[in-house]
């Protein structure tokens, strides 16, 4: 039974009806805490490197390994959302989430239990990967192609606005002691967990009474060999990646024979999809070129948002001395624009089409990248902060868009297996922008340290080579953010404008 409006109402697939209001309220309000979590952590850096006695590298493996779990459970997402209860699914994800949230906040602050903190983090990620595309898909299922803008847009505020406040929000917990409604909330990082719990915890409540099921049913079976193929293909290639930091480019065990081995067996995969009659996860989306475009657009600018949002606060905090509350601070102007626009853009999609907001988009995130790449200890902060707000406007008219020109190439009934595809390729390429930024980061500020010899000799001259090792560092994984950038405004002239010019024949 259909989902869509009829006579003015909404009935699920038991043909019950339901109001899309309260379901995308619960579903904004529960993807909001998850999301926070993907980026929250770039301010806690420091912290958790010190409470845990671990260096950079290892502590960007919280990020790392959150995204790479993410994208690994992204595909599963279209076979689950098929096989299993709307409700029920989300009920799931939502007691999933509050578990992870709990193991982390729980870890114990010391070099060992970095494994628990991982673990949970994982947990997280596990749902948050269930939760972000299973959105997408019932905003398809409940709106009709002429009202999903407006809802994609509204989506923004869980996917976009969130992840861009996650650094502001980590840096108030860690500042001070706060006190909220007559409960004191310490400065102890346990709390950026804490608090997504109790939200959380309300959607995971609320969607027993008022989740409904509004994703068409099938019994499918469960291609294991294909959801191997896709964690091991998925998971060797991110945590080669992830690898280079710490082990070099050269590496053969860490770095180079994960990256080979993963690229046979991703291969291996693809071939299975494309020859399957029910594949796991469908590739054939890709046939339409409309899908294809609009999804290369969404990859490059997640990469270009992630490139610099995760790096900037560990620089602020590094080469200017800020706090995390300050450095967290500094990017709550561009979180503001993100959230303010992204509702914004989803109408005006809706009106004046894709090629004009991607072009707009695209040379706004292009010319504010550049000064990143010129940073220096003396550049102003207030700089920095409009840089930076002006950036994040350029990708606000750029996500939520990019989202709904990819669903609207498809038909409803691919629509499923469009959302995954969409998600895992996004969720793969902020993995790899963040280890990827990371290792060149560190290696170019290891290969441009002083010698230690200088530290007895000259500890000021020490100190400031040191400095400009970091900020060499620093600066090269801005530029790579251009480059980014730079790909989106060569797709713009291919991006289809109707979706029915790019349905699948």
């Amino acid at each position: 039974m259909s989902t869509q409006t009829s006579k003015n109402m909404n009935l699920d697939i038991h043909g019950q009806q339901y109001k899309p209001k309260i379901i995308m309220s619960i579903i904004l309000l529960a993807t909001f805490a998850g999301a926070l979590m993907q980026t929250s952590l770039g301010t806690a850096l420091p912290t958790l490197m010190n409470d845990f006695d671990i260096d950079f590298s290892t502590a960007q493996q919280a990020t790392t390994w959150f995204l790479l779990a993410n994208g690994i459970m992204v595909p599963l997402s279209a076979f689950l959302a098929t096989r299993i209860s709307t409700k029920w699914l989300h009920v799931c994800a939502y007691g999933l989430l509050l578990i992870g949230l709990t193991l982390t906040a729980i870890a114990p602050s010391h070099h060992d239990a970095w494994i628990i903190f991982l673990s949970g983090r994982i947990v997280t990620a596990i749902a948050v990967g269930l939760m972000m595309p299973l959105m997408q898909i019932i905003i398809i299922n409940m709106f009709p192609i002429n009202k999903r803008g407006t809802a994609m847009g509204l989506s923004g505020l869980a996917v976009g606005l969130a992840p861009a406040m996650g650094p502001t929000f980590a840096g108030w917990i860690l500042d001070k002691d706060h006190v909220l409604l007559g409960i004191t909330i310490s400065d102890s990082w346990r709390n950026i967990f804490v608090l997504p719990i109790i939200i959380v915890a309300i959607a995971f409540v609320l969607s027993f009474f008022f989740m409904k099921d509004v994703i068409p049913n099938r019994k499918l079976k469960l291609d294991v060999y294909s959801l191997i193929l896709s964690c091991i293909g998925f998971g060797l290639f991110l945590w080669g990646f992830s690898n280079v930091s710490s082990e070099g480019w050269d590496s053969v065990n860490y770095v180079i024979l994960p990256i080979i081995i993963s690229v046979i067996v991703l291969t291996l995969f693809v071939i299975r999809q494309l020859t399957s009659k029910d594949p796991f996860l469908d590739l054939r989306v890709f046939k339409s070129k409309g899908f294809t475009i609009a999804t290369i657009g969404l990859i490059v600018v997640t990469m270009a948002m992630y490139g610099v949002e995760m790096m900037l606060p560990t620089y602020l905090q590094n080469i200017h001395g800020f706090s995390p509350f300050e450095s967290g601070l500094t990017l709550l102007a561009g979180a503001l624009m993100l959230g303010f626009i992204s509702p914004i853009s989803g109408t005006l999609y809706n009106k004046v089409g894709i090629k004009r907001l991607a072009f707009v988009g695209f040379s706004i995130l292009t010319l504010s990248s550049i000064p990143f790449g010129f940073l220096s200890d003396h550049t102003s902060p207030t700089l920095i902060l409009v840089l930076y707000a002006i950036r994040m406007f350029g990708i606000a008219i750029l996500m939520m868009p990019l989202t709904t020109n990819a669903m609207d190439a498809l038909t409803v009934e691919k629509g499923t297996h469009g959302t995954a595809v969409n998600n895992t390729a996004r969720q793969v390429a902020s993995s790899i922008a963040v280890a990827l930024l990371t290792s060149v980061t560190q290696n170019i500020i290891n290969n441009n340290m002083p010698a230690s010899s200088l530290k007895d000799i000259d500890p000021l001259k020490y100190a400031e080579q040191a400095q400009q090792a970091s900020i060499d560092g620093f600066n090269t994984a801005f530029i790579i953010g251009i480059f980014f950038a730079l790909v989106g405004v060569l797709i713009v002239p291919f991006l289809k404008m109707n979706s029915s010019e790019s349905e699948e024949k």
